[in-house]
C-alpha cells in the first residue's frame, strides 16, 4: 500500500562476490541503501574459510547474506554458477536466509571505481583482493537498492 511506512526496521547484510581463490566480502545496512568493504576470505580447493565467514557473522550479525550469481552478457549460464550454487549450500549451516542478485559486471565496475578513486588522489596501489571487495559492496548494494533481480538463491 503506497504510504505505508516498512517497519521491518533496519537490517544488515553481509554480501559475498565468489571467486575461486577470494571471496570479496562487504556489510551492507538498509537504511542508506549503502555498504563497506570487508576485505576476503580465503577460498582453496579445500574450501571456503568458513572459520572467517563465522566470525564476520558474529561480528556483523546479519539478517540475510546475498551472493552474486554470475551470468554472461546474455543471462545465459557461466561456468561458475555451479560454484556459486555450491557456495550458497555451505552458507546455509549459518541458519540465515540467503539470497542472490545479478552480479554480471560488478568486477569490471569495482575495478573502474577504484582507478578512478586513484586518479582522483584518494586511492593508492589496486590490488585484487580490493576488487574483490567492491565487487561485494555492489552486489550488496545491488540488493539493498533492489537493482540487482534479489531471489531465494536456493531457486535462481
Amino acid at each position: 500500500m503506497p504510504g505505508t511506512p516498512d517497519l521491518s526496521g533496519p537490517r544488515t547484510i553481509i554480501a559475498f562476490d565468489f571467486g575461486r581463490r577470494r571471496i570479496g566480502a562487504a556489510v551492507g545496512q538498509s537504511v542508506t541503501a549503502s555498504a563497506s568493504p570487508l576485505g576476503v576470505i580465503a577460498n582453496r580447493e579445500s574450501g571456503a574459510d568458513h572459520d572467517r565467514i563465522e566470525a564476520l557473522i558474529d561480528e556483523w550479525r546479519p539478517a540475510l547474506l546475498v551472493v552474486g550469481i554470475p551470468a554472461h552478457a546474455d543471462g545465459s549460464e557461466s561456468e561458475m554458477q555451479a560454484l556459486v550454487r555450491a557456495f550458497i549450500g555451505e552458507l546455509e549451516r549459518y541458519g540465515l536466509p540467503v539470497e542472490s542478485v545479478d552480479e554480471r559486471y560488478t568486477s569490471i565496475e569495482a575495478g573502474q571505481v577504484l582507478k578512478d578513486a586513484r586518479a582522483a588522489g584518494t586511492r593508492g596501489r589496486i590490488s585484487k583482493e580490493a576488487i574483490d571487495g567492491a565487487a561485494a559492496v555492489l552486489i550488496a548494494e545491488r540488493y539493498l537498492t533492489g537493482r540487482g533481480g534479489a531471489r531465494d538463491a536456493r531457486n535462481p
